[in-house]
């Protein structure tokens, strides 16, 4: 069972019981013949299609509330001014940013002042009609677009992290690497340092050995010299 319709900003007229079973129009409020009444119940079409009525059911019971036609005066603008600003403040509509209360009641406020000049020149209200669906649709472009860039930052926020998460492991592994690159080079670099001192411990050895057969080659080519002289020399007698 759907409830009754909270209070809007838009004048109604008192809601109506109808037989579910039957096509729903508009009561009669009296006999209207001749031109006037034509033109009164074509203003009351335009409404209609303007702003449809409100129905609801209660215990089993259809109730249908039709838009008033009745035309507004001066003092119904003004007070709609002050009903706009206690509601405002009743429901606690935030004065800036996005706040759907104050869109619903500023949206029922101007459905109310579409109502009001409606009744006086219908085509003015039809083209009102034109510039608030132009309206709704434009914002709705805006909140679809507000929406798929909302979705769209966090998807990048989430490609960033997870991009975040992937660079710090890869640097993890890359430092990893670094620290094993660096130990196989002190690896190497110590076993160089062992070849070098081997290589050079061996140089000396060889150069010892290589200066000491020398020296035993002079010592035996001046022996062999000194015996060669005695050798040739003459004889003293």
């Amino acid at each position: 069972m759907s409830s009754a319709p909270l209070n809007s900003l838009v004048k109604y007229d008192p809601p109506v019981l109808v037989n579910t079973t039957k096509k729903l129009s508009k009561p009669a409020t009296g006999a209207k013949k001749g031109a006037d009444g034509k033109a009164v119940s074509q203003t009351e079409d335009i409404l209609n299609s303007i702003l449809p009525p409100r129905e609801w059911t209660d215990d089993g019971q259809l109730w249908v509330q039709y838009v008033s036609s009745n035309p507004a005066t001066r003092l119904d603008v003004i007070n709609l001014q002050e009903l706009l600003d206690q509601r405002l403040q009743q429901r606690q509509a935030r004065e800036t940013g996005i706040c759907p209360v104050r869109e619903e009641l500023y949206a029922q406020t101007f459905d109310e002042l579409i109502r009001e000049v409606t009744i006086n020149c219908a085509e003015r209200g039809l083209l009102l009609l034109r510039v608030r669906d132009e309206m709704r649709m434009t914002i709705a472009a805006y909140q679809t677009l507000y929406e798929s860039s909302i979705a769209f930052g966090m998807r990048k926020a989430l490609q960033a992290e997870q991009g975040k998460a992937d660079m710090e492991a890869h640097i993890r592994q890359l430092e990893s690497e670094k620290k094993d690159f660096e130990r196989h080079v002190l690896e190497l670099k110590a076993k160089t340092d062992a070849i070098e001192k081997r290589e050079s411990e061996r140089r000396a050895l060889d150069e010892k050995k290589h200066a000491e057969e020398i020296a035993f080659l002079k010592r035996t080519n001046a022996s062999l010299k000194r015996e060669l002289e005695t050798y040739l020399s003459p004889s003293k007698k």
